[in-house]
């Protein structure tokens, strides 16, 4: 669990902003909430207790006043230059409740719950269905936002409805089919945020959700840079194709921009050598899809979820001035 530490820094837009039962953070660090470890400052982050701080929040805020939502940050790129406005971010301390119903194989949980959490509470009350979760960081928000899939799952697979909040602070349950999913991706406002989710899977034994897991936990390990600081697939996968092989025949293999390189375990991953700035690992990604439809004629689209302004330079609230 993070812990957030308040500043004492000025801050003009914390001024304007409503009183809520949650938390705000001016100038607040973001790189120590993603995998990548890169990127700017928020100009307040926004811990919120519940839906209904959420929605006051929301309702009362001035209108010109933009936000991000930001969950376990495992697919997220941060620019150098920090993020203008409000920065939400539903905390693993007050979004993680969750509700099994095994008469229906159900699980209901709120969206700050890590997929591997879900995965688990699955085998403990034996549910099949789940197991691809088991390896897919971050957290359930986010996956379903993205539509995030691995060993023939995807999360359409097992999603029945969730629990929306919009731009003006209105609540929605929607069904699966109106949030239209596809490979790795929604047609999903930007403005919504998902406060829970319904899921459904089937009866299945324990053992055999158990084996599941360590299958596919072992095949991940083996196959992707899991101990490096990483966000994931870089790129989504053309329709028939993979986007490692692209790269690779590309040349793209051994390629390094600063202190971001392309993992050479798996080329469809960026790596944060440890001194790479947000900076480095986008030229990286843009200099991948040039020479990508160069050669092959296809233009890779990012899969990262990039946010934030990008000259450090610039930004009026805290970026990363490295």
């Amino acid at each position: 669990m993070i812990f957030f530490k308040k500043k004492t820094k000025e801050n003009e837009l914390l001024k304007i902003l409503p009183q809520t039962k949650g938390e705000y953070f001016p100038d607040y660090p973001l790189a120590d909430l993603t995998w990548l470890k890169v990127g700017g400052n928020a100009e307040v982050l926004y811990l919120p207790q519940d839906e209904e701080d959420i929605i006051k929040f929301l309702k009362e805020k001035p209108h010109n006043v933009p936000y991000t939502i930001l969950g376990g940050g495992s697919n997220v790129l941060i620019r150098d230059g920090g993020v203008p406005g409000v920065v939400i971010k539903l905390s693993d301390g007050h979004f993680n409740k969750f509700e099994v119903n095994q008469e229906k194989f159900e699980i209901k949980c709120e969206a700050g719950l890590y997929n591997a959490k879900i995965g688990k509470i699955a085998q403990e009350n034996q549910i099949g269905g789940f197991e691809f979760l088991s390896t897919i960081p971050g957290k359930v928000g986010g996956t379903l936002r993205t539509n995030a899939s691995c060993y023939g799952r995807e999360m359409k697979d097992i999603l029945v409805s969730a629990t929306v909040i919009d731009g003006f602070g209105d609540k929605y349950e929607v069904d699966t089919a109106d949030f239209q999913l596809s490979y790795r991706n929604s047609l999903f406002p930007k403005d919504w945020i998902i406060t829970s989710v319904l899921l459904r899977g089937y009866k299945e034994d324990k053992d055999i959700i158990k084996n599941k897991i360590e299958e596919f936990q072992q095949k991940r390990k083996e196959t992707q840079p899991i101990q490096e600081k990483t966000a994931g697939s870089a790129f989504k996968n053309p329709t028939g194709l993979k986007a490692w092989q692209l790269i690779e025949k590309a040349g793209c293999k051994n390629l390094k921009i600063g202190g971001a390189e392309v993992s050479d375990k798996h080329s469809n991953f960026l790596i944060n050598n440890g001194k790479a700035t947000a900076q480095d690992i986008e030229e990286l990604g843009e200099k991948i899809i040039e020479k990508v439809k160069d050669t092959t004629g296809i233009e890779l689209e990012w899969e990262i979820r990039r946010f934030g302004v990008k000259d450090a330079k610039h930004s009026s609230f805290g970026g990363n001035k490295r």
